[in-house]
């Protein structure tokens, strides 16, 4: 009944999304099949995007041409960003999202997208002839064809949802699992294994007294994700609050520990690391008599709250009588508890850095089912697994990211080279490049590879080349103006720095710490003036200026080390070698050379196990 088509991607979820628009927008023809088209782009657990290292790959992925920076733009209802008393480097932005509106825009942008194509049901097979994918089988007895395959299931390979003493079979609160894929997986070879994620409560907002939590509104100017002028930042924002848990909170929850599969055994996978449970927290850190509570609305209209920090699987009422000792919710309702997924994931050792898997061609993995956690982290893998099995169909080169070229690129690299047994989530410490990737040059390192390779359009390329030649323009004149003591003195006075005796170029006094370029500016007015010709329209030219020429040693220095480090990726090790004939490599670089099997020294380097002398004795092999 249905034709064949070039893509096949199963599940609607963020790395669904940006696979089906990222392929469909470079000429494929895609049929996205979910087992439920209502649910597409579901925000399942907290109704924000970004935040640390977060923000920087949504960021990434709009540079790039993908999605969800515009569909959260869109859909925002505050904008802050982060940890602005730091150096740009850690600069993150973030935003809280209209939960209803984000998957209704991830709807419409697919909808509005040429060569995208829907299927609702539920794919428990896959059609594979001579070690390659050929398509897909479904519960209604489908056999759907194509060239290529992107499995995006996030957490509905045999989910299985845990409440208190009570579980029960689903991929999501509401939604059935996803059954036949991993067994499937497995009798081809592949390794599977668990994880485990937790959502909080959802609460009623009329039930709560804003009165005693501390309000945390947006910022006072708010920016935006997308460097398109398709979207706008945000003219009024909803403020979230923060509470926090006390001793008695605490004294209820642990009366249900007994109950908690959690500490029974009922949950025998591995949970998030830096997002754990709040049973987990206070049994970890039971020195601590409270911890914090966010209050995060989940739309403009909705009474709905999320009670971010209080993720849980503890039995309902246990949860309910817990609630209600935190300040604000002492006559709280409660629309649904929280719970304790666990679900199926393929250790991620076993793909390519395309997201191609190794053992069988034009099959590809995104997602959770790569082993990691948050929608950032998804639709990054979604966006790279859409671009690379576009290019694989039409001939062409894998599409790369290195580790000091993007997030992304750390993100798949990570994964690839060292896999995870916990659910993987991005941090900037992840990055050894981190000055480089900065949330403001997202356009600047990818926009032209976007273009390059067909998905960031002809506009995005013109923004980019024209934020470059405003933010030159910018340097140029600041090392072409010179300020005298009596503009600058007084500023400098005031903010304890050293005066000057005779005439120092702008650029030379914004080298200085706690000097800006508004600093200055308010002491120049011939370069006031000029800065203010250029202002309209190129807010981000000004910014990115005053960045690289304040850090711009530290920025030369990073390139350097990433010049080196990526000396190491052009020297490629042939496929299937036989690093047991390799004498004096130790037994456990042979183990982890083996079963990895390294594309490049580079990446061999970073595999946990392979010393510095191994390294020595590939590139003595190599003949290198």
């Amino acid at each position: 009944m249905l034709p064949k088509y070039d893509i096949i991607v199963v599940g609607g979820g963020h790395a669904g999304c940006e696979a089906a628009y990222a392929a469909a927008k470079m000429g494929s023809q895609v049929l996205l099949v979910t087992m439920n088209l209502q649910n597409i782009a579901q925000m399942s657990c907290n109704p924000a995007m970004g935040g640390v290292a977060k923000g920087q790959i949504v960021r990434e992925i709009d540079a790039l041409g993908g999605g969800s920076g515009k569909v959260t733009d869109r859909s925002a209802i505050q904008f802050k960003m982060l940890n602005l008393s730091k150096g740009p480097a850690m600069w993150s932005p973030r935003t809280q999202n209209d939960r209803m509106r984000f998957a209704e825009e991830w709807r419409l942008q697919l909808e509005r997208t040429d060569n995208v194509h829907f299927w609702q049901d539920m794919v428990n097979g896959l059609i594979v002839e001579e070690g390659k994918l050929k398509g897909v089988k479904t519960v209604m007895g489908q056999e759907i064809f194509s060239d290529a395959v992107v499995l995006t299931n996030g957490t509905f390979l045999n989910g299985l949802i845990h409440l208190g003493e009570k579980n029960f079979k689903g991929g999501r609160s509401g939604e059935g699992a996803s059954y036949g894929i991993t067994e499937q997986l497995i009798e081809l070879g592949f390794e599977a294994g668990r994880m485990k994620t937790g959502t909080p409560p959802r609460v009623d907002g009329r039930s709560l007294d804003y009165s005693k939590m501390e309000e945390q509104p947006g910022d006072e100017n708010p920016s935006k994700f997308s460097y398109s002028n398709d979207t706008s930042s945000l003219a009024e924002q909803r403020s979230c609050y923060i509470t926090y848990t006390n001793d008695l909170t605490h004294e209820i929850l642990r009366s249900g520990f007994d109950r908690s599969p959690m500490f029974n055994g009922a949950i025998k996978s591995v949970g998030p690391r830096y997002c754990p449970s709040i049973e987990d927290k206070i049994n970890r850190f039971a020195e601590r008599n409270r911890h914090q509570i966010f209050v995060e609305p989940e739309g403009w209209n909705t009474v709905e709250v999320y009670v971010n920090g209080f993720s849980t699987s503890l039995p309902e009422e246990v949860q309910y009588e817990a609630l209600k000792t935190i300040p604000g919710f002492e006559n709280v309702k409660m629309f649904r508890p929280g719970y304790a997924i666990e679900y199926d994931y393929f250790p991620p050792t076993q793909l390519k850095h395309s997201l191609e898997t190794k053992l069988v061609d034009n099959l590809f993995f995104a997602g959770q089912i790569n082993g990691t956690t948050g929608y950032e982290e998804a639709a990054s893998q979604g966006l790279m697994a859409g671009i690379n099995a576009h290019l694989k169909l039409v001939g062409k080169k894998p599409f790369v990211l290195s580790r000091s070229d993007a997030y992304i690129g750390v993100l798949i690299d990570d994964l690839i080279t060292k896999g995870t047994k916990e659910p993987y989530r991005m941090f900037t410490s992840r990055a050894e490049f981190r000055i480089l990737l900065r949330q403001d040059n997202a356009d600047l390192r990818l926009t032209k590879l976007g273009h390059d390779i067909g998905l960031a359009s002809d506009d995005q390329l013109k923004k980019v080349e024209d934020k470059i030649r405003v933010t030159n323009s910018i340097k140029d004149l600041l090392k072409k103006v010179s300020l005298s003591p009596e503009e600058v003195n007084p500023l400098l006075e005031e903010r304890r720095s050293a005066l000057i005796k005779q005439k120092q170029k702008a650029n030379s006094i914004l080298l200085r710490p706690h000097i800006t370029l508004d600093d200055i500016r308010s002491v120049s007015e011939f370069l006031n003036a000029k800065l203010t010709e250029i202002d309209e329209g190129n807010a981000d030219a000004l910014i990115q200026a005053e960045i690289q020429i304040k850090y711009d040693g530290y920025i030369s220095r990073e390139q350097e080390n990433a010049l080196k480090l990526n000396r190491l990726e052009e020297v490629k090790i042939p496929p299937y070698t036989d690093y047991s004939s390799l004498s004096s490599l130790s037994a456990e670089a042979v183990e982890k050379l083996t079963k990895i099997q390294p594309t490049t020294i580079g990446q061999a380097s970073r595999i946990s196990g392979v010393s510095p002398s191994d390294v020595s004795i590939l590139l003595v092999y190599l003949g290198r």
